[in-house]
Formats: C-alpha cells, structure tokens, sequence
C-alpha cells in the first residue's frame, strides 16, 4: 500500500507559496496542513488573516486549516466563518506547539496541562458544528500522563485524527522520538493516528511504518526540508534530475515569493529554507555561513547557483 503523506505545518514555512510550488515541482504530497491560524470571535474576524488558506490559492492539495487558540466560543466561530466564506469541511487544532511564548499564553502544547480545557473546546465544536476536527498534540507538556488522560478523554469524542509527535513539549526537538511511549499511545485511543517526528530518511519510514502497522498517515517536516524529494522516494516514485528539479524549484519559489513579501521578505525567507536545503545540496557550514551574510537578494541568488 502507497503510504498517505501530510506536509507538516511550518509556521512561517510552509506557507501556501512554498506548498504550491513543492507540488508543481516535485511532488509526493497527498494532503497540507496550513500552519496554525489564531481562534477569534465572529467579530474580530479579519480576513487578511486567512489569505495563505484561500482556496482558489491553494489547489496542489486537499488542505487543512490549523487553528490555534484556547475558548470554545471563538473556535466555533471561526469554524463556522471559514466553512461560510470558504467552504472548509476539515479543521484542526494545535495542542502540540512547544513554543516558550505559545505555552505561556496557555495555547499550543501549553493546553496539554488543562484537559478541561481542551475537553471543553473539542465539547463545543463537535456539538454545535457539523465538521471534521483533529488534533495535532504531544505526548504532553512536562509528563506523558498530561497525554494520557487527554486521550482516554478524547475517545468519547467524534475526532478525524489525531496527530501526535512523540516528544514532550519541554523538550522541543532534541533527543529522540518516544516510540514506546508512542506505541502506549497507539493503544490508548480509539482515533485514527497520524505520526508526525524525525522522519529524515526511507530507511527512518522504513522502520517506523513496520513498528506502527496501525498508523494511518505519516507527515513529513523537518526532514522534507532537508531532502525535498522524501515523500517521492517513500513511496517509491522517480524523481529524476534532483539536481535540475529543485534548481527550477527554487527558481519558481523565488518568482513566487517576490510579489507577495518584496525583495527583503524573499530573502528572509529563503535564508530560512537554506538552513534546511544545504542539507540537500551538501553545502559546507563554512558557505552556508557565507550565504546568510548576504543582504541583497540577487547577490544571494547568484550565490546559490554555486549549489544548486
């Protein structure tokens, strides 16, 4: 069976622009997952805030809006605004961003604590709105027991997915995955899961996927950027030149990125990206250094053919 593979959501990333231009170039995505929107009531809605998730902007792929926030009123308001204005039938909630400054305002993983919290916001939007809701959680914020009781509470509950990344929250992304913790995690709800977390190679799918036979999606991060061509060589398809495809990619990314965020947030964009692709294309510390130092974005651009 050809495995489903999610983009995971970037914030600051993986917006519409680089998804779109991902799929018109290489592909193996089956499903994005916007990175995370703020929860508002009905009257502050601002729809400038919602541009990355327009739906006639984001046709690579069946696309999920993330959400993020903690009361149920401005949840089922923005649900019900986004499937009025847009049509969105699918949302997600994130309860799994380990950010300092997320967690001290009590949202992302800083809700795993609070179950009553969370119980009470899935209550409400599973009650009074007719959508398909998942959560993209942790194994908890300080203790996996945080993530124990919020899915022994979520199983009576009508949930799409969930996603869980098998780390706690205060440990951000160093050490390893959790994978027995993961596994308890498998058993103790009733949910279709979605493993999100240090997928870098196929050898990394490879033994996760044997390990997990019940999971059923894999989203890629981290390890997508390094290797854009990832999800195509876990599910076996030909990429090619990898060496002319991600140059046009780039290229395309480029031209894509300057009408909508100017010379300056172009560049501080693919600065950001090139913390990840020099992974790909094997570019020194030493250079990748170099390139960062660079201020203008056609030095930086012919810099970078150099690489590519």
């Amino acid at each position: 069976m050809i495995p489903k593979i999610w983009l995971a959501p970037l914030h600051g990333i993986t917006s519409r622009t680089f998804r779109n231009t991902l799929c018109r170039h290489l592909g193996g995505i089956d499903f994005f997952m916007s990175p995370f929107l703020p929860a508002q009531t009905r009257g502050r809605l601002n729809r400038k805030v919602w541009q990355d998730i327009f739906p006639e902007l984001n046709t690579a792929a069946p696309l999920i809006p993330q959400l993020m926030g903690n009361r149920p009123e401005q949840f089922v308001d923005t649900l019900t605004m986004l499937n009025e204005q847009f049509g969105y039938e699918r949302f997600n909630i994130n309860i799994g961003c380990p950010s300092s400054p997320v967690v001290r305002h009590t949202r992302g993983c800083g809700l795993m604590p609070h179950p009553d919290i969370v119980e009470e916001m899935v209550s409400a939007i599973t009650s009074k709105t007719p959508y398909r809701l998942s959560l993209k959680m942790r194994l908890g914020l300080h203790t996996p027991d945080e993530g124990r009781e919020l899915l022994q509470r979520l199983n009576g509950y009508p949930l799409d997915f969930l996603v869980i990344h098998p780390r706690l929250g205060d440990e951000q992304y160093t050490g390893t995955p959790h994978l027995d913790l993961f596994e308890e995690f498998c058993q103790l709800t009733k949910h279709n899961i979605l493993y999100s977390g240090d997928i870098f190679t196929v050898e990394d799918f490879r033994i996760l996927s044997e390990r997990f036979p019940s999971v059923s999606a894999w989203m890629l991060g981290r390890g997508l950027l390094f290797n854009p061509f990832l999800a195509k060589e876990i599910k076996g398809m030909d990429s090619g030149d990898k060496a002319a495809r991600f140059g046009a990619f780039h290229q395309d990314l480029v031209e894509s990125l300057l009408p909508i965020r100017g010379e300056s947030g172009t560049l501080a964009n693919l600065k950001e990206l090139w913390h990840y692709f020099s992974a790909f294309t094997h570019t020194s510390d030493e250079d990748l250094q170099k390139l960062l130092r660079i201020n203008d974005l056609q030095a930086f651009c012919g810099e970078i053919e150099r690489y590519i």
